[in-house]
């Protein structure tokens, strides 16, 4: 019998638990074995690499990283959920290595251990699209241990969070997310595959970390400064970030100490930019 939920497991746990899926929670469950599979594949862990997963739901990725050998620490909001899940890979893989922790993603203030009391350093789930993005970059800030990050997401936020300057679809998440690192689209993942069938295309997106470009002090002063860029993304920078510098005139200046163009707009600026502009006194 295979370690991983098909999709009649998937209802037949759902009805158990008197589950239904909502838009609120994000939730839409996969049960297809293949893709869990990929997931993993894709995700190029190293062996035994411990990880942690957001949104675990009813456990069809969480299965998948467990059979490939990974400790899974799993953080999940929905309390009937977080209680099933030990007893779901229990009953499929009785040796696994997991640790279950109910809660709000976006509100832990630390990254729960693996099993064995070791830090995650990889991040894979499959986010719940509503607080995608968020729950990504809060993360991501809290624990500096994860290397790797695999996720997927809607199709549009997958492309965003990858996103080139002067893209269509480049905006402020582009910007922060590339603090930690390049994004990039690392596969489709079809509708199909979950219940219900969502409404929406999806990806997987992922990224290696990389050396921080600043100080945290600069991260979060430059995250100030992308909010206020985008809030008014159609201005030029010297009046979207008038407020940030208490004037056009001020914010002028600032721009020009850090070498960019006041009259440019805000999804012109790469990470190094707005970097630069951040180091200005």
């Amino acid at each position: 019998m295979s370690g991983l939920l098909g999709p009649a497991e998937v209802r037949d746990l759902a009805a158990l638990l008197d589950v239904t899926p909502t838009k609120k929670l994000g939730q839409n469950f996969v049960h297809d074995a293949n893709t869990v599979r990929r997931i993993v594949q894709t995700a190029a862990l190293l062996p035994g690499e411990p990880v942690l997963e957001v949104g675990p739901g009813l456990g069809s990725l969480t299965l998948g990283l467990l059979e490939a050998g990974h400790p899974v620490v799993a953080i999940e909001v929905d309390a009937r959920l977080a209680a099933q899940l030990p007893q779901t890979v229990g009953a499929l893989q009785p040796d696994a290595a997991l640790a279950v922790v109910t809660a709000d993603a976006l509100r832990v203030d630390a990254v729960p251990d693996a099993p064995g009391g070791h830090r995650p350093t990889a991040l894979v789930a499959n986010l719940p699209y509503n607080i995608s993005v968020p729950v990504l970059l809060h993360l991501l800030a809290l624990e500096p241990g994860i290397r790797r990050v695999l996720v997927m997401v809607q199709a549009e936020v997958g492309h965003r969070l990858a996103a080139e300057p002067g893209s269509k679809v480049y905006g402020g998440p582009s910007v922060k997310a590339a603090w930690y690192g390049q994004w990039r689209v690392e596969g489709q993942v079809s509708r199909q595959v979950f219940w219900p069938v969502p409404n929406v295309d999806s990806v997987l997106v992922g990224m290696t970390r990389a050396d921080a470009p600043g100080t945290e002090a600069e991260r979060l002063r430059v995250g100030e400064l992308v909010d206020a860029a985008f809030g008014q993304r159609r201005k030029m920078l010297r009046q979207a970030l008038a407020e940030v510098y208490g004037s056009s005139a001020a914010a002028t200046a600032a721009l020009e100490a850090a070498g960019l163009d006041p009259t440019a707009r805000g999804e012109q600026l790469g990470l190094a930019d707005y970097v630069r502009l951040a180091r200005v006194p």
